[in-house]
């Protein structure tokens, strides 16, 4: 069995004491966020029905003009994009999820520019 790291340890605590309090609705879902090192995903979820309504990341076809997808500039480009296909979708307002992940660098540019974008928190 891997050892898992103290630093996972305590993002999973984290992410467990903000999913207490943070639901997502039809009305109003959940942006959850996740960043590993070389990508950063969005996705819009209802969890009174276990599902995803919309979902974005430097994997999708329009990252692919990006140079680098570990960046603070990849993070902003995810956040315009979850923005556009979310207001597409016709939701306005959400619900951060920051998923245990602190609030800075990455995490605070792709929902600064998800703000920009149209979307209310």
């Amino acid at each position: 069995m891997a050892k898992t790291s103290i630093k996972t340890i305590t993002r999973r605590k984290r992410q467990v004491r903000v999913r207490k309090k943070v639901r997502g609705t039809s009305e109003r879902p959940r942006l959850n966020v996740f960043k590993s090192a070389r990508h950063i995903y969005a996705q819009l979820i209802d969890d009174s029905k276990s599902v995803t309504l919309v979902a974005c990341s430097t994997l999708s076809a329009g990252a692919s003009d990006l140079a680098y997808t570990g960046n603070v500039n990849a993070a902003v480009h995810v956040g315009k994009e979850i923005a556009r296909l979310s207001i597409d979708k016709g939701i306005t307002s959400v619900v951060f999820d920051r998923n245990g992940f602190l609030y800075h660098g990455r995490i605070k540019a792709l929902a600064d520019a998800a703000r920009e974008g149209g979307l209310l928190f």
